[in-house]
């Protein structure tokens, strides 16, 4: 025995040392590996290649020890799996896999395939101790005749599988060792080790369960039940004789014996499978007959996995990627973060309604039809007071297809949650006059009263104006055509009068918002935008911060010219619903593993973001855009003649290249854009024809103003309608009075009724001069 022991090491050895002489081309190198392996067959025979019992048993000889003495014990980790994005109501929205792979456990398993696994790959698996004597005897007679046979045992076929796999999921792909290939006998000695190692620890069923999980078939398929879906359309557990001996014939080469695209060399395979089956007594004659009479077909479900073969809401789903790839939780890197939702068999639960996400898509579908010029569209919907995201749309297709918009990037994100490199991920657009509730919020939260009338025919903020400022930043921006900018412009002459500070909101009158924010503090208009959780959707690049802050300090903000993602609005808008309570969105709702474990999921966030009493305001006013203002023509309804309560804000840039409406009830908040998503919005929405119909300028309630009714109308009921609140007197009365101009103005030069002003937008105030309607 020692004098084997120490001829084994000396194989080792001088295998470790890749001595050219085992160059197994070489007659000499098969000489040499004939006599090593001959020399640890003797050591395995002598005390370890005895039945399981006995070698799990106190009497295994000594010899063990020169197994122990080889390096790499193997942890048996799950293997890769598939993750599943699932909807609210548990419906698959996507999976997302490296490997495509469904772990069953063996009762959910035909026993066809058990039988017929064991028959073709290791007739004496449930005899042997985790190597087979008689298979290597038989494979050394082979090769030293030049006849290359294999004898490893489907315990040490797992875990050479458990092995690689473990090297893949590490990221050391270039490691892995495939019989045959690049596996030398010191590979091979530690396979053995490890698998007399693995038999003490589990019981066959065990190991026979865990190697039909992990084992190829196809690129496509890992493991038997993936196999079994992919070329029959069925599950492991329904698997029939004939199907089930030709998947077992599939493992020895899965390209070769492809039932698809080798159906011949799988028959014979399969047959010869059979054929060892019958030998075998696992299955009985007249089975055998009819087996092999029974033609080689397949029924291909090709799996498709990943957001862009998303049953629904592709977009949506992506965004749910993003926000685990940009998770520490997830993995120190974004390497394994994306690799551990990739081979980690997770199941996502989402908040999306699969209902409203039908209408939602519908809605965009239809505001550009044939659409050869490429206009965006997109809807996001939340939910006040959990701010879960209902719905989330845009009328683009992920994939190319012929005669639609085909684009990748996310319309309703900001760009840290879409994909990353510049040609994706827009991070939102302009919003327009549905930054103006913002100010007006401000407005009623230093009591004062929505029915003040204002002096809408100024037009003139000289840069050294005193705007009040009590945040640490200088106010910038200014309106003065005497100084070489503009003057401050409605989009229509008729508005330059005074009126009600609410009536200046629901008809969208740039004026009445800046004197409105002349006789209130920018500071606080500032802490409700950054309260209800309004920022810019593009990192800011001198600064790097993901989420840079809207500064109301740059006038052009009062009336929306920073980048600001959909979402985003919406979610500020359901501050408004929610009795002032701000609400993080939140798409993911539970994150488990493949073992049932719970990982970090989101969960409902609130804080307060303005009093009740001013959401409750603002309520009201809104409503009266819907009612009276530059919303009227969109008010959503149940049926012709009955409608519901709405707030809602309609907004536009000055190029018409954006346009918006963002509204909510009392249980659903959403807002629609409609503009161009591709040019950075410099093409303009003018003088253009969409749908077959002819624009001179885009307004927020032309298209995506059906958009918001259309959806509102169907999905809102089911969410909640309540009347909203009423705010308190003080925000109401007095009826109206009227107030001064304030002070260092310069008088407008513009006649009251106008139509067509002579003066032009101003830059300084970040091009946004206009009524944004």
């Amino acid at each position: 025995m020692k004098e084997r022991l120490a001829l084994a090491g000396k194989v080792v050895n001088m295998v470790t040392r890749r001595n050219p002489l085992f160059d197994t081309a070489t007659t000499l190198g098969k000489i040499l590996g004939f006599l090593g392996v001959s020399a640890i067959c003797g050591v395995l025979v002598a005390g370890l290649l005895v039945p399981a019992a006995a070698v799990s048993g106190s009497a295994a000889s000594g010899s063990i020890q020169f197994f122990d003495t080889l390096p790499a014990e193997l942890t048996v980790n799950p293997p890769s799996q598939a993750t599943t994005i699932l909807a609210a109501d548990g419906s698959q929205i996507a999976s997302v896999y490296s490997e495509n792979r469904t772990r069953v456990s063996l009762d959910q398993m035909s026993p066809f395939i058990k039988d017929a696994i064991v028959s073709v790959e290791d007739s004496r698996f449930y005899e042997h101790g985790g190597i087979d004597a008689t298979g290597i005897m038989r494979a050394i007679v082979s090769t030293a005749r030049g006849q290359k046979q294999g004898a490893s045992t489907i315990t040490q076929q797992y875990v050479n599988n458990v092995i690689n796999e473990s090297l893949v999921s590490q990221g050391q792909s270039a490691d892995v060792k495939l019989n045959g290939v690049n596996k030398g006998v010191g590979d091979k000695l530690r396979e053995m080790k490890l698998a007399i190692a693995l038999e003490k620890k589990f019981s066959k069923q065990q190991i026979l369960e865990g190697y039909l999980n992990i084992v190829f078939f196809n690129k496509d398929a890992y493991g038997i039940e993936a196999a079994s879906r992919l070329f029959f359309s069925t599950s492991a557990k329904d698997l029939t004789l004939p199907q089930a001996a030709l998947l077992a014939g599939v493992v020895n080469s899965p390209s070769y014996y492809d039932p698809v695209t080798n159906p011949d060399h799988a028959k014979q395979r399969r047959d010869l499978v059979l054929g060892l089956m019958l030998d075998q007594g696992k299955i009985k004659k007249a089975d055998y007959d009819a087996a092999i009479a029974t033609p080689v077909t397949t029924k291909v479900t090709q799996p498709r996995q990943g957001c862009a073969y998303a049953a629904m809401a592709p977009y949506f789903c992506d965004y749910v990627l993003h926000l685990l790839y940009n998770n520490p939780a997830y993995g120190a890197t974004p390497d394994e973060r994306e690799n551990r939702v990739a081979r980690g068999g997770l199941t996502i639960q989402t908040t999306l309604d699969p209902k409203a996400q039908n209408v939602a898509q519908a809605a965009v579908d239809a505001s550009a039809g044939a659409n050869p010029d490429k206009w965006g569209a997109s809807l996001v919907s939340v939910q006040p007071g959990s701010g879960k995201i209902v719905s989330m749309a845009q009328n683009t297709v992920w994939l190319p297809a012929d005669g639609k918009f085909q684009a990748e990037q996310n319309f309703n994100v900001d760009k840290l949650d879409a994909n990353g490199n510049d040609l994706n991920g827009l991070g939102g657009f302009q919003p327009g006059s549905t930054m103006k509730p913002f100010t007006f919020a401000e407005w009623l939260n230093e009591g004062k009263s929505m029915n003040t009338v204002l002096d809408g025919t100024v037009r003139r903020y000289p840069q050294n104006f005193p705007w009040k400022n009590t945040c640490p930043a200088p106010t910038v921006g200014w309106y003065d055509s005497t100084n070489g900018t503009y003057d401050l412009q409605n989009d229509e002459g008729g508005y330059y009068k005074p009126m009600t500070v609410e009536d200046g909101l629901a008809n969208s009158i740039n004026t009445i918002t800046f004197a409105t924010a002349a006789r209130v503090d920018l500071c606080g208009i500032q802490k409700i935008v950054d309260a209800v959780g309004i920022h810019g959707g593009l990192p800011n690049a001198s600064t790097g911060d993901p989420n840079p802050k809207v500064p109301m300090t740059t006038l052009g903000n009062l009336i929306g010219s920073t980048q600001t993602a959909p979402l985003t609005m919406a979610s500020a808008f359901a501050t408004f619903a929610n009795n002032g309570q701000y609400c993080e969105p939140i798409a993911i709702t539970s994150v488990t593993d493949q073992t049932g474990a719970k990982l970090p999921a989101q969960s409902t966030s609130c804080k307060s973001a303005v009093t009740p009493e001013v959401a409750h305001g603002v309520a009201l006013a809104m409503q009266e855009v819907l009612n009276k203002g530059s919303g009227s023509l969109i008010q959503p309804r149940i049926s012709t003649k009955t409608t519901f309560p709405v707030a809602a804000k309609t907004g536009t840039n000055d190029t018409n290249s954006s346009t918006w409406v963002v509204g909510y009830t009392s249980g659903l908040a959403t807002a629609t854009w409609f503009g161009d998503p591709l040019g950075n919005q410099q093409r303009p929405g003018q003088n253009v024809t969409i749908n077959g119909k002819f624009y001179k300028g885009v307004d927020g309630y032309m298209l995506a103003g059906p958009q918001f009714s259309n959806y509102m109308s169907q999905i809102a009921p089911a969410y909640g309608t309540n009347p909203f609140p009423a705010p308190p007197s003080n925000l109401t009365d007095p009826p109206g009075y009227r107030t001064s101009t304030p002070s260092n103005t310069t008088p407008n030069n513009t006649i009251p009724g106008n139509t067509s002003p002579t003066t032009q937008p101003s830059s300084n105030g970040n091009g946004n001069g206009k009524k944004n309607g």
